[in-house]
């Protein structure tokens, strides 16, 4: 099995319509987020699909995107009602 890192994939995009794009982009790499910040486990492959698909989606002159790698070793904190991620040791893909 690849060799995965967990990201954070953020947005914002101006236009409603390339937001939907993006949103329905993210979602299908993510394990979990909100509204325009995702947490993603991703291969290489699956990395470079991800800003590959993104960059025929959004405007350079307005909109912006960042994927940061976090380090695997940090620990997990959330703030209000949020829960702590729980992913089982398996994931579904279509």
């Amino acid at each position: 099995m690849p060799e995965r890192d967990f990201f954070l994939a953020a947005y914002d995009v101006a236009d409603q319509r390339r937001r939907a794009a993006a949103l329905k982009l993210a979602r299908g790499y993510a394990t979990g987020g909100q509204r325009s910040v995702h947490e993603c486990f991703l291969t290489p492959a699956e990395r470079g699909e991800l800003l590959l698909n993104l960059s025929d989606v959004l405007d350079d002159r307005d909109d912006r995107f960042v994927l940061m790698r976090l380090d695997p070793r940090a620990r997990i904190y959330t703030l209000g009602a949020a829960l702590p991620t729980c992913d089982p040791p398996y994931f579904y893909f279509d």
